[in-house]
């Protein structure tokens, strides 16, 4: 009968023995961590036998840019969404209300795959098109939220004006120029490429000087200032480089500050670059001295670095007095054409025997655009942060763009 008492003593055994080893499992086993579709945590995703990394709740953002103004923003804005590289996304802005003034984000929407993202984001970056990213994965009510303040952002921008820029308050009107200037020269492809040097991309503070300057001629020659914004936007979204280097031209003689670069009989070919914002070819700067000298105006009511000297040197005019020559050269062809601002404008470029109608048809479409679109900042200058359904408004007078 020693059997079967052997028996059950091994089974007792054998029991607690397997109750004591899920003790100590119990006591020193490892908690998985809690899934929750809800987590703000990436989740990798097994699609197609590739593994992806994604957001639980299906949203994807890349914050692209902030700033202290409006006016800027809204540039930036319309900039990205004209981009080639982001014509499948949607880019929106978002308002922050952060102390006294505030703060204006551009997010684009992008594929829920970090990865792929990721890459194309910072491909952007590389390019020049964006300073930086961030991805954020924001709740679908608070993207619907952005979706609806961008469509009202825009329609705030979309609608016709009828004053005069030169209307409008001088301090507000120069910082608003000054930042449409600024933002013509960083989003061309010679300073986002980094294909010139750092010291031709103004400033803020330059470019406000430059602001100025545009509108001080324009008043003195009685002009649009849209035409300028159009032209130097048009020419080297004044940035002052030289262009067309190899041009040149043949004359019946050389004259002083000339560079001769071939000589036929008694005619000589001399280089004829164009030069500064304006890209004012040499010659046409004679003709404009020319003009300057036989004129009745009275420059003194010009600031000083805007009156050209009584004796021109080709090779060192300023960049003031550039905006002085290009301004008196649009008065004369206005006049000229009797006020015919497109055929002005064509000749500005083509010549009056040619008058280059594509330029200005060019050069129309930016000036009405800047128009509006300065004037709609400046008139949204006075709009009250909480009464306005899209609690914005424009950064203090003279402050110049963050980003």
């Amino acid at each position: 009968m020693r059997k079967p008492r052997v028996f059950l003593i091994s089974l007792l055994g054998a029991a607690l023995l397997t109750m004591s080893g899920v003790a100590a499992w119990w006591r020193y086993r490892i908690t998985p961590l809690p899934f929750s579709t809800h987590s703000p945590l990436p989740v990798p995703v097994m699609e197609d036998g590739a593994v992806t990394v994604v957001m639980p709740n299906g949203n994807l953002v890349g914050m692209v840019g902030e700033y202290s103004d409006e006016l800027t923003a809204y540039l930036r804005l319309q900039y990205l969404k004209s981009l080639k590289a982001l014509s499948g996304n949607e880019v929106l802005i978002r308002v922050l209300n952060a102390g006294d003034a505030p703060v204006y984000q551009l997010y684009v929407i992008v594929p829920n795959d970090i990865i792929h993202s990721t890459n194309h984001l910072a491909s952007l970056q590389t390019e020049g098109y964006i300073q930086r990213f961030a991805l954020r994965s924001p709740p679908t009510s608070e993207l619907k939220d952005w979706k609806e303040q961008t469509l009202l952002f825009e329609a705030a921008y979309d609608r016709p004006v009828h004053e005069r820029l030169l209307q409008l308050p001088r301090d507000q009107l120069t910082s608003s120029v000054a930042r449409f200037i600024l933002f013509k020269i960083r989003t061309d492809d010679r300073a986002r490429l980094q294909l010139i040097p750092a010291n031709k991309v103004l400033s803020p503070e330059e470019s406000l000087k430059f602001a100025a300057d545009m509108i001080d001629v324009a008043k003195f020659y009685d002009i649009p200032l849209s035409m300028l914004l159009g032209i130097g936007a048009m020419e080297n979204n004044f940035i002052d480089v030289r262009g067309d280097l190899k041009h040149a031209v043949w004359k019946r003689h050389a004259q002083p500050g000339d560079i001769v670069l071939k000589r036929r009989g008694r005619r000589v070919l001399v280089s004829n670059y164009s030069q500064g914002p304006w890209q004012i070819t040499r010659e046409t700067l004679r003709y404009a001295h020319a003009l300057f000298l036989q004129g009745t105006r009275d420059y003194s009511q010009l600031p000083e670095r805007l009156r050209p000297p009584k004796k021109l040197d080709l090779n060192n005019v300023s960049i003031h007095v550039l905006t002085t020559y290009a301004g008196l050269l649009l008065a004369k062809l206005l006049d000229d054409f009797n006020g015919d601002e497109s055929k002005a404008i064509g000749a500005y470029n083509g010549g009056y025997g040619n008058p280059n109608m594509k330029y200005a048809e060019g050069a129309h479409l930016v000036a009405t655009y800047a128009h509006r679109v300065l004037a709609l900042a400046e008139q949204r200058k006075g709009v009250n942060i909480e009464e306005t359904p899209l609690k914005v408004t424009s950064a203090k007078d003279g402050e110049m763009p963050a980003g």
